[in-house]
């Protein structure tokens, strides 16, 4: 089984070849922005961090954009600086040429402002993107895959139908020697035993309980529980009445298969197999960004009440378990699973149409959020205060 992706230098396969703009920091974003709407084949990471920030932090950005640009989807780079920026906008650059990628730095108080920042950052997006234009797909075997996945926007349709057509997704994905990567640390909660039981073994297993720990820990810091920002407003309307319920839904989307291990936010999945799990919130612009930044070429995102953003490298295909829903945002909605809850078709066949489609997908076809530009606002999941 094969797809038709982009081989990249370092071994690993696009699904998309960009150019990303990579703002250094929050005040690069403009300039950054102003770029990509001039160039073709370019998209452009519009985050909130590099400055006033604890140097964790600072250093977790950075990794971050660094994987972000050394995503196999992203052909070349351009790094917008700002100039006085937390962030370490040297090793961003250096890091991605590293892999073999054509990469440039341009600096906004060096180049005398705004104005003449984008006048240049144009022209350089425009000479990179000229350079890798010319790229051709190649077929690529299926072991090649690296697929990201979640459910947001959840209802009760989630756990019954979406969620069960992903995992059997994710089988399917391990089962070919190739990559899936879930996270949401926050909708284990109530299920990580069940997760734990998965571990390929007992330190694995631990790990799993830890970040589920480390999360509930961080909520109570502030004096509070999880209720009302999770299970959401929306989710409880849908159906869901606890966090508990949330997650026993939420990790059939994983699947049935061992967990390998635990990958911290800014860490790349590249030359790992089988399923994995990422630490991150769940919230989607900062676990998209986090997903993205694992090298994901494709998303399958579940969904029952209706989420309809992307990611500007990463392809997200929306599987609306809601069939209501489906009806009334069909052109959000990329796969109709709510006729499992209609009875019309069971999960095995919405599953088959869906990794057929994902194929598609990986081969080129646009998802719906690609087609209308709606993946801009993404984020990077920090952890301490902005100072």
């Amino acid at each position: 089984m094969q797809f038709m992706g982009y081989v990249r230098k370092n071994g690993s396969v696009g699904s998309r070849n960009l150019v990303a703009v990579i703002p250094a920091v929050v005040c690069a974003n403009d300039v950054a922005q102003a770029i990509v709407s001039q160039v073709q084949g370019s998209v452009g990471f519009f985050h909130h961090q590099g400055c006033c920030q604890l140097p964790p932090d600072l250093d977790r950005v950075t990794d971050t954009l660094i994987q972000l640009g050394c995503s196999p989807n992203v052909g070349g780079a351009l790094v917008v600086s700002l100039g006085c920026e937390g962030t370490d906008s040297d090793r961003l650059a250096e890091e991605i040429a590293r892999i073999g990628k054509p990469i440039e730095i341009i600096r906004i108080q060096e180049l005398g402002g705004v104005t003449r920042a984008i006048a240049v950052g144009v022209d350089v997006a425009q000479r990179i993107y000229g350079q890798i234009s010319g790229f051709q797909r190649e077929p690529v075997d299926a072991s090649n895959i690296v697929m990201a996945i979640k459910c947001g926007a959840s209802d009760a349709t989630s756990g019954m139908a979406s969620n069960c057509v992903v995992g059997r997704i994710a089988d399917r994905i391990v089962d070919l020697g190739a990559t899936v990567i879930f996270g949401e640390t926050t909708e284990f909660i109530g299920a990580e035993h069940i997760l734990s039981r998965r571990a390929i073994n007992k330190a694995v297993g631990e790990e799993i309980y830890r970040i589920v720990e480390s999360m509930e820990t961080r909520a109570k810091s502030l004096g509070c529980d999880m209720r009302k920002g999770q299970p959401t407003p929306g989710n409880i309307a849908g159906g869901l009445s606890s966090i508990e319920e949330k997650s026993l839904g939420a990790i059939v989307k994983s699947g049935t298969r061992p967990i390998q291990g635990i990958l911290e936010y800014p860490q790349s999945a590249f030359g790992k197999k089988g399923l994995w799990i990422k630490d991150t919130p769940g919230r989607e612009p900062e676990i998209l960004t986090g997903m993205a930044c694992s090298g994901a070429q494709c998303m399958l995102f579940s969904t029952g009440r209706g989420a309809p953003q992307g990611f500007p490298t990463m392809p997200v295909i929306k599987i609306c378990g809601n069939p209501h829903t489906y009806d009334k945002m069909i052109h959000d909605m990329d796969i109709n699973a709510g006729c499992i809850i209609d009875g019309e078709k069971s999960i095995e066949q919405v599953a088959e149409e869906t990794f057929a489609f994902m194929l598609e997908v990986l081969s080129g076809k646009a998802t719906k959020n690609e087609a209308i530009r709606y993946f801009n606002a993404i984020d990077i999941y920090t952890m301490g205060p902005v100072i």
